[in-house]
């Protein structure tokens, strides 16, 4: 079997990974938030904790690739969020619940912006980009359900982190024995000579770079404020069934696996370019919030979240994919290091905000907090392909 094939494969593996974590940890809120006696505003510190870890990845990750290599940069990940579910798993104290989630953060991202960097360098990146954050979306499908039958078992929640736990030493071995310590490399749009200066550096100095970090901090803040939140909004704000309300979660998780496996498919068929593509998906996720908001019916919740979840999954792998083609080749690598690691900070700032929102004013305002940022999102879209009419090309300061 080709090295490179099992790579692939280990890539894929590594996101289902992360979207179990990530899928799971909505269920498991209202009972950590009743074990160490915390208010949602308190327990919603965990996420602004992570958001540390994963600015501190969003600053060195780039740099400490290309120092350590792919394949130790993986194994370093991969440790940190083996013993971050290893000490979640024991329920220490909740200060250090905290303390470990930061690390973790560091962890989680230092993998996928890793694995994301590795599929960009492949010829195929496009389509494998979609299947690689699909794997995401099938990962946190059955996060919540996974984590909801071991919930009902005399085992509890802490449980859910010795199963991640579990689940990474075989990710862990895979990548120390197939990956190769060089960096990736990728070939971006055009190759320039940037002299002596970082090629981190250089990526931080344009401004295209900065408005797509912002775009996909408030895409990553709409989907996991919703895979986390929406839980505790069905249960607590709509009075569902916690079955009922684990299955629209689950929902919600296989409509953005569906949707990363399909929609780009489908845009290519109808000769839709990936920016309209983009602006359909958007505008159609805040409808769905509002119709869910204004119609509190079960199916409406149902039928919603699912289509936002749809709507949702070619946003991020897409973007990340027209990245080379908006940056000089010098700076790809170090412009989607620092893409990735700091959209992963909004996985911790919003959802963090979403539980303060909903401890002061209700769960109620999940709905409209997350319509804002959709719409924050559509004009943050508008804003970046506006400037790149209006700029071809970007050029980098040479020193």
């Amino acid at each position: 079997m080709k090295r490179s094939f099992l790579q692939m494969l280990l890539s894929f593996f590594g996101f289902v990974l992360i979207g179990l974590y990530s899928g799971a940890f909505g269920v498991l809120l209202p009972d950590m938030s009743r074990y160490y006696g915390v208010d949602k505003s308190v327990i919603g510190l965990i996420f602004v904790t992570s958001s540390i870890g994963y600015f501190i990845s969003a600053l060195f990750s780039s740099i400490i690739l290309e120092r350590l290599g792919m394949r130790l940069f993986l194994v370093v990940g991969t440790i940190t969020f083996f013993f971050g579910a290893l000490t979640l798993g024991i329920k220490p104290a909740f200060g250090i619940v905290l303390a470990t989630r930061l690390f973790m953060g560091l962890g989680v991202a230092m993998i996928e912006m890793g694995l994301n960097a590795y599929v960009v360098a492949q010829a195929r990146h496009a389509s494998q980009l979609n299947t690689l954050h699909a794997f995401y979306g099938a990962g946190a499908l059955f996060g919540p359900l996974v984590a909801a039958f071991l919930l009902t078992t005399a085992w509890g929640w802490s449980s859910v982190f010795y199963l991640w736990m579990l689940l990474s030493i075989p990710f862990l071995l895979g990548v120390a024995l197939t990956f190769s310590a060089e960096p990736p490399r990728v070939v971006g749009s055009e190759v320039e000579n940037t002299g002596t200066s970082s090629a981190w550096i250089a990526a931080l100095k344009l401004p295209i770079v900065w408005l797509l970090c912002i775009f996909l901090l408030l895409y990553v803040g709409v989907e996991v404020s919703v895979g986390n939140w929406t839980y505790s909004f069905l249960v607590e704000g709509r009075h569902q069934q916690i079955a009922l309300s684990s299955w629209i979660v689950s929902g919600y998780w296989l409509g953005l696996t569906l949707g990363r496996f399909t929609l780009s498919q489908l845009a290519r068929r109808l000769r839709m370019s990936d920016v309209r593509l983009l602006y359909i998906c958007t505008i159609i996720v805040a409808l769905c919030a509002i119709l869910i908001w204004w119609l509190p019916f079960d199916s409406v919740a149902a039928i919603g979240f699912c289509i936002i979840g749809y709507c949702l999954g070619p946003i991020y792998p897409t973007t990340v994919a027209l990245t080379p083609s908006l940056v000089p080749g010098r700076v790809v690598t170090s412009a989607i290091g620092f893409l990735v690691s700091l959209s992963i900070f909004g996985t911790s700032v919003f959802p963090g905000i979403a539980g303060i929102l909903a401890q002061y004013f209700g769960i109620w305002s999940l709905l409209p907090y997350n319509l804002a940022l959709t719409l924050l999102m559509l004009l943050f879209w508008w804003i970046i392909f506006r400037v790149k009419r209006n700029k071809t090309t970007w050029q980098i300061s040479h020193h």
